[in-house]
């Protein structure tokens, strides 16, 4: 009896062992982390309602009082262009960084949704790095096969779309008002996000 409470107290110490390993496996190793979120994206987390109807329920953006603020991004070759010249189409602009498991855990998410509009020239998606290193970002598009274009921004990013955290994903309609801000990972390759950017470009 005292050998087998002895061999159970060895497995679980083993098994509690693991756990610690694997814990601090995830918590330090930036790939493991993105992966983690990519399955548990699988699983039907980090799927946040998404309205496309407005972000009344984000209290630091009020669409009346906020109006339109202009950016300008480059997309590396020394080709600029401004969110002003992009009014009359949907605007689809994601904040991230490579250092960054959350924003390379809904990378592809994101690239699949992309293939779905990327012939439809009502629609512009600006994957946007926000340490401004636009050679590393396109390396690390081009290593994962993401065919989506990268830019970087000239100057400072407005709070009204970049607050404190990223990946942060910003939506605007053709008449430039946004209508979405998602703060954090999430899963874009869904039928409710794929139906709420097409009802924003036929409208």
């Amino acid at each position: 009896m005292h050998n087998q409470s002895k061999k159970i107290f060895s497995a679980s110490n083993i098994i509690y062992g693991s756990l610690i390993v694997l814990l601090l496996f995830v918590t330090f190793n930036g790939n493991a982390k993105a992966l983690l979120i990519q399955g548990l994206m699988k699983e039907g987390f980090f799927r946040p309602h998404i309205s496309m109807a407005g972000n009344r329920e984000n209290k630091s953006y009020d669409p009346k009082s906020a109006g339109f603020k202009d950016m300008t991004f480059e997309d590396g070759q020394g080709h600029t262009c401004n969110l002003s010249s992009l009014k009359g189409k949907v605007v689809f602009i994601n904040f991230w960084a490579t250092w960054c498991p959350p924003c390379r855990a809904e990378l592809p998410s994101i690239s699949k949704l992309y293939r779905k509009f990327k012939d439809n020239d009502q629609i512009i998606f600006l994957m946007v790095d926000v340490d401004g290193k636009y050679k590393s970002s396109a390396k690390f598009f081009e290593r994962h096969h993401y065919d989506m274009p990268v830019y970087t921004v000239e100057g400072d990013i407005p709070s009204v779309y970049l607050g404190q955290a990223i990946p942060t994903t910003v939506i605007l309609n053709k008449e430039g008002r946004m209508v979405l801000r998602h703060a954090g990972a999430a899963n874009y390759d869904t039928h409710q996000v794929e139906k709420g950017l097409t009802q924003l470009i036929n409208d």
